[in-house]
């Protein structure tokens, strides 16, 4: 007698968490996805046409999740926006919101799907992690009522939320993340009035879970990783590349290396406002990532991670960011100091005038020391030292101390700071380190046409980003990138 569907799928789920347990190492799947974009309009559209669009994009999620799962895959990221789209009006997307229940209620909408208010998106997400045994992180919208008495309930009398949710293998809801940090376009959504820091345990770590600007902030960010001690962190994404610094691949890979754990960043992909770039990344390397500017193709990221990074041999040691560069004196002094803007942050420049030597460029408080070598100094390209020690406000206001080796656009230094793909000029070795008064530093290699440099640079635990090999790849950026989260 054949088993009964329920208890064949309760021992598939059963096999899969005793193999996990007896793993140090888990497979994790991100999908970076070309949105379907509703038509625009200034008038809600029908509950109906708001889920065809949904599950036209499900459509595409869901052979993405099937194919991890067949992939051997325990969970699968897909992006923020990635069921919906963006540029709502806060009365466009409520056709698209549904109520997300606290996942302590203890549901499967897949098999219950009638015990709450209606949820056919949740359901079919619960479904597709059940049907497939995998994890499921999605991003959709919450909505929630509110009445006079509560003296922050907006004129039409719900809350709105950018809402990230996870299905486990059962198809079980276990957890759900308000995005607290929203981006200056987000006026369709409200932010929790606290800032939300959710996790969940699985067989192969502990989990925390944020969305795309948040990543800049202590709340929920730094939370998750210094005080809750998760693995791995969850990041469904919709992000804006701006070069130099803040490019998805580069930004995110380099905040995995600082922050000491896993991250699974899953960017939506829409080239004409610069969307794309995601990763599966490791403490210390990223172990496969996606940037293409050029086609408008969704791709399936699969790589194994170690399930507690923080206890592998090839953990990064703990790194005091200022003890070298405290420790040894301006190398030389500068005659030519000039400024230059980079994302809107007036910096302190100083050019690499010689083939290799030893630089020093200060601003406030930072000092940035740089010793290098080109392959050969090209008469068409010139590089910088920079130094940034101030507060960013343009799309936020945060509290940045950046060191950067940058190529400049052409020969002309007013280009210095703009942005650059590409370069021609190799190094046979570079050694950036900075006088930092935060313990929050980032370690950036950006090689010629937006590539990582995975294995070729190393962090010292006096503080310095040296190249561990000779630079394989032009190079466009080395930058420790520095937030201090107390002087904001």
């Amino acid at each position: 007698m054949l088993p009964s569907q329920p208890l064949l799928h309760a021992a598939v789920f059963a096999l899969a968490v005793l193999q996990a347990l007896a793993s140090n190492t888990f497979i994790a799947a991100v999908y970076e996805h070309a949105v379907i974009l509703p038509d625009a309009t200034d008038k809600p559209v029908s509950p109906d046409d708001a889920l065809a669009l949904m599950n036209k994009n499900m459509d595409v999620l869901e052979g993405a999740i099937k194919e991890a799962a067949q992939q051997g895959a325990h969970i699968i990221v897909t992006p923020e926006d990635g069921i919906y789209g963006w540029l709502f009006t806060r009365e466009t997307i409520y056709p698209y919101l549904e109520d997300i229940p606290d996942p302590a209620v203890n549901w499967i909408p897949c098999t219950d799907p009638t015990r709450f208010s209606p949820a056919p998106v949740q359901e079919r997400l619960s479904c597709m992690a059940r049907n497939n045994s995998i994890y499921v992180v999605a991003n959709i919208g919450d909505k929630k009522p509110c009445n006079s008495s509560d003296p922050g309930c907006p004129s039409d009398g719900r809350y709105q939320y950018n809402t990230d949710v996870v299905f486990d293998p059962e198809g079980k809801l276990v957890a759900r993340y308000h995005k607290y940090n929203l981006f200056m376009s987000e006026t369709q959504f409200n932010y929790p009035k606290e800032p939300e820091a959710v996790t969940f345990e699985t067989p192969f770590g502990k989990f925390g879970i944020f969305t795309c600007f948040d990543i800049l902030f202590w709340e929920p960010a730094v939370v998750l990783v210094r005080e809750l001690q998760v693995d791995t962190v969850l990041f469904p994404t919709a992000w804006m590349n701006v070069l130099p610094f803040l490019t998805a691949v580069e930004f995110h890979s380099a905040w995995a290396m600082g922050m000491g754990v896993n991250f699974l960043a899953a960017n939506t992909h829409y080239t004409s406002i610069s969307m794309t770039g995601s990763g599966i990344y490791a403490p210390d390397r990223a172990r496969t990532y996606y940037y293409n500017m050029k086609t408008e193709d969704g791709r399936l990221l699969i790589a194994e991670l170690d399930s507690h990074p923080r206890l592998s041999p090839a953990s990064p040691p703990a790194v005091n960011w200022s003890s070298y560069a405290s420790s040894v004196g301006r190398f030389s002094p500068n005659d030519h100091d000039f400024r230059g803007l980079i994302f809107h942050d007036w910096f302190t420049f100083t050019e690499l005038t010689k083939p290799e030597g030893n630089v020093t460029v200060c601003q406030k408080d930072l000092c940035c020391h740089l010793s290098y070598k080109m392959a050969g100094k090209r008469e068409d390209e010139v590089y910088v030292l920079g130094a940034f020690d101030g507060l960013h406000v343009v799309e936020g206001q945060y509290y940045l101390q950046i060191c950067t080796l940058l190529k400049c656009k052409s020969t002309d230094l007013n280009t210095c700071g703009q942005p650059v793909e590409t370069a021609q000029t190799k190094f046979e070795m570079f050694s950036l380190s900075g006088t930092f008064g935060t313990n929050y530093v980032f370690p950036e290699v950006l090689y010629s046409g937006v590539q990582l440099a995975p294995g070729e640079f190393e962090v010292l635990n006096d503080g310095r980003l040296i190249s561990k090999t000779r630079p394989t790849k032009p190079v466009v950026t080395v930058t420790l990138f520095g937030r201090w989260y107390e002087k904001d």
